[in-house]
């Protein structure tokens, strides 16, 4: 049994006030929160260092790292015409270095758990075998008939080989793209299938006003009736945006399992609109946060998410009270997890939960002075404060250095599929 005892550190556990304590790690669980006066295997200083739940990136694309500045200041649906032509292209092996080079992204920020909706899951999980992350994955099912079955039985093999795997760090859930992609009978066979794996239906919802009138155009519904009416939600779901809720789709999902991923950066950057996540979380959503893919966020830090999640909404409603720091730092930790159905493994640190932690260091001009923890994690901090991050009881970065991993021989990889496809 491995062991890492974390001294002297601001404990951010997201449940309970922040403390001063240590924090004992066994195997990959969390088995001691206080002053712990024990040997462990290796014994790390956070003098002036918070320790908190690593961030939850609860809908991304992460091989979408290609398209990373690539036909901006586009509409969607303009800029979704363009990567689908290049998306064409991609290959597997293309999918694991585009995925490689995400990962290291989002450990280096901060992040230890990610939900993913693409293509080639299989080698977005090898490379989770690699760099030892947290991860959902759904492949992307999209269209009608032969095409749509053919992924629909992608997405069960990829279940079958890789839910539960390295630890069970590795879940599979059920991704339909979109209710405009998406046509009746698409929708019934991903609830089937999601109902067979017990599994959760991983859809974008409600991103763009183009979405609602293309729904109301085509069916004479709302995108909530459509779905609605296929019993949706009565499975548990991640509805990825939901930037278009009026209160009627509101009060549809008051009761569902789950929740909305809110994806700030990515729904200003594509101008699909800005999200009332207030009202939403007053009315009993559980909302998290997001980055979506890179080509329309360009970043996969979750602090700048969290930044603008909260500056969106202090901004709309003209109030700096409209949403606090604790708010949108529980939104990027515990309801990340709640969404994903793993709130009773991570999002929080406590006694029995799974050993998903970052070390963020304060001592740096840009974070002095610290008035106020949760207003200092959620307004100050960047990715690249992130000193030390662990997943499962294991040290993926220490230093800043990303163990196991030649960060240059996955860029080099990445440059030439860029040279290839461009």
């Amino acid at each position: 049994m491995s062991s890492i005892l974390i001294k002297n550190a601001y404990i951010v556990n997201m449940v309970s006030p922040i403390s001063k304590a240590d924090l004992l790690i066994e195997d990959n669980r969390i088995v001691e929160i206080g002053i712990i006066e024990k040997e462990a295997d290796k014994v790390i200083d956070a003098t002036g260092k918070v320790v908190m739940p690593g961030m939850i990136n609860a809908h991304t694309h992460i091989a979408m790292s290609l398209f990373r500045g690539y036909s901006d200041d586009l509409e969607l649906m303009d800029w979704l015409q363009k990567v689908w032509k290049i998306e064409d292209l991609m290959t597997p092996e293309d999918v694991y270095w585009l995925s490689l080079l995400s990962m290291i992204e989002m450990v280096k920020s901060g992040t230890t758990t990610f939900c993913d909706h693409y293509f080639f899951e299989e080698k977005t999980a090898e490379a989770l075998t690699k760099l030892k992350m947290r991860g959902t994955l759904s492949r992307c099912i999209i269209g009608d008939g032969e095409a749509a079955d053919a992924r629909l039985k992608e997405a069960e093999e990829l279940y079958n080989e890789w839910h539960n795997r390295e630890n069970e760090r590795i879940k599979v859930c059920v991704g339909a793209h979109a209710t405009y992609t998406c046509p009746p009978e698409t929708i019934k066979k991903s609830l089937e299938l999601a109902k067979k794996l017990n599994a959760p239906l991983h859809i974008h919802y409600l991103e763009t006003l183009d979405e609602v009138n293309q729904m109301k155009e085509k069916y004479n519904k709302s995108t909530t009736e459509y779905l609605e009416e296929l019993n949706t939600f009565e499975n548990h779901v991640i509805l990825a945006h939901g930037v278009h809720l009026n209160d009627e789709d509101i009060n549809s999902l008051k009761h569902i399992k789950g929740g909305i991923v809110h994806n700030p950066i990515s729904n200003q950057k594509l101008g699909s609109g800005i999200a009332n996540i207030k009202k939403q979380r007053e009315n009993g959503l559980t909302v998290c946060l997001g980055t979506d893919g890179q080509g329309s966020t360009n970043t996969l830090d979750m602090f700048e998410e969290i930044k603008s999640a909260a500056y969106l909404q202090k901004a709309t409603y003209k109030s700096a009270t409209a949403i606090s720091a604790k708010d949108v730092l529980q939104m990027a930790t515990i309801d990340g997890a709640k969404v994903l159905g793993l709130e009773n493994e991570i999002g929080s640190l406590e006694v029995g939960k799974k050993a998903d932690l970052i070390i963020i260091d304060l001592n740096k001009p840009h974070l002095c002075p610290v008035h106020d923890i949760y207003s200092t994690l959620a307004y100050s901090v960047n990715g690249a404060d992130v000193e030390t991050v662990i997943v499962d009881g294991n040290v993926l970065m220490e230093n800043r250095v990303v163990l196991g991993i030649d960060e240059n021989e996955i860029m080099e990889k990445c440059n030439d599929i860029v040279k290839r496809l461009f």
